[in-house]
């Protein structure tokens, strides 16, 4: 059967994929609201194309903290891809390059990231837990630096994990000929089994819940590279944040997978946009899977976006070709849907070519014709 949109892959992964593995990549926290939340919200905003426009040509193109990338579409950090498919994050790591896009790399990746930068050249983030231990953090922002990695992704919206019930019920730990590659030789590569999550165990013994904003001040003492918070919803803290010396925002709810019943990402974007008043990039992340979706995230106002379920379920169906397939057809989706709403490059998507359910009725135009 032939593959003709990203969402197809889930099914096709849950029927390779161990219970254990495919629950944990699936899965969102207690309810899972969110986890059908950030799809459903996508679903509420309509678009308001614009006709007669000459389209023969669409350039997607844009730049990321300076570099230069092929479309807005990018890879979100996911944890332990060799439970998906034995290639993992190098397969991962070759699709993003092949794209021209950029990949971010998990704290928790089952690749190191010497590993993930031998695969070749190729634009790559690195995501950072804080761990308790900070000479731990530090020799792994330098390893990420030396090896050629452009930024840091700091997630901030676990200070402890969330409640995911079927990794509980799976009594889910990491399969005992993979390890968290990253840490490795310091005695933090293993999580044990544990009478509820591994993982959940793991992290409380390890990641620091203390992370504050003078955590974020501190990253900036110890790397040159440009830090990205990950894991804002509010006004709020996306003000926090640009006082804070942040180079961009991810807008991330963690895919559902933290405190259940926060809005969707989608939903929290342009509170998030507003309040960064135009001083820094925001991002999102969660729930996207067409290029309709971009279009939607784009008009909100983020300056791209990124994905993370849809390449484990792609990367368990098909290796890097299945991350290949999903990027390209993202990517087509989404050319397409800007020809149709009559926009040409990036910076010719607006607020006015959607329209949400919590915009005011628009008067009808002075001009417009009765």
């Amino acid at each position: 059967m032939e593959i003709t949109n990203v969402t197809e892959y889930e099914a096709i992964a849950k029927e390779k994929l161990p219970k254990m593995v495919y629950d944990y990549y699936a899965s969102g926290a207690e309810d899972q609201w969110t986890l059908q939340e950030n799809r459903n919200a996508f679903a509420r905003i309509l678009f308001r194309p614009r006709i007669l426009i000459d389209v023969s040509k669409i350039d997607m193109t844009t730049t990321i903290l300076g570099f230069k990338i092929s479309m807005p579409i990018m890879v979100a950090p996911t944890a332990m891809q060799k439970m998906a498919h034995p290639e993992g994050e190098y397969a991962t790591a070759r699709a993003a390059s092949a794209a021209g896009t950029i990949m971010t790399l998990s704290s928790w990746a089952t690749s190191s990231v010497e590993e993930v930068a031998s695969t070749g050249p190729g634009i790559r983030f690195f995501q950072l837990y804080v761990y308790k231990n900070r000479n731990v953090v530090e020799q792994l922002v330098r390893r990420a630096e030396r090896a050629g990695f452009k930024a840091i992704a700091l997630t901030v919206d676990t200070p402890r994990l969330g409640r995911r019930e079927s990794d509980i019920k799976n009594r889910f730990t990491l399969p005992p000929n993979l390890t968290l590659k990253n840490f490795e030789g310091l005695d933090l590569g293993k999580m044990d089994e544990a009478n509820d999550s591994g993982l959940a165990s793991y992290v409380a013994g390890q990641i620091d819940r203390t992370l504050s904003w003078k955590d974020v001040q501190w990253l900036q003492t110890i790397t040159k590279m440009p830090i990205l918070v990950k894991g804002v919803i509010t006004g709020e803290d996306a003000r926090i944040a640009v006082q804070a010396g942040a180079a961009g925002i991810i807008v991330s709810n963690h895919g559902a997978r933290q405190l259940d019943y926060v809005p969707a990402t989608i939903s929290a974007l342009e509170e998030v946009v507003k309040a960064t008043q135009g001083r820094i990039p925001v991002f999102l992340d969660g729930g996207v899977r067409r290029g309709t979706d971009v279009f939607k995230a784009l008009a909100l106002g983020a300056s791209g976006i990124f994905i993370g379920r849809p390449v484990v379920f792609s990367l368990a169906a098909e290796g890097e070709a299945g991350v290949r397939k999903v990027l390209q057809m993202l990517r087509d989706e989404f050319e397409l849907t800007m020809a149709l709403s009559g926009c040409r490059s990036l910076k010719e998507i607006t607020r006015n070519h959607i329209t949400t359910e919590w915009d005011t009725p628009r008067p009808p135009h002075p001009s417009a014709r009765l």
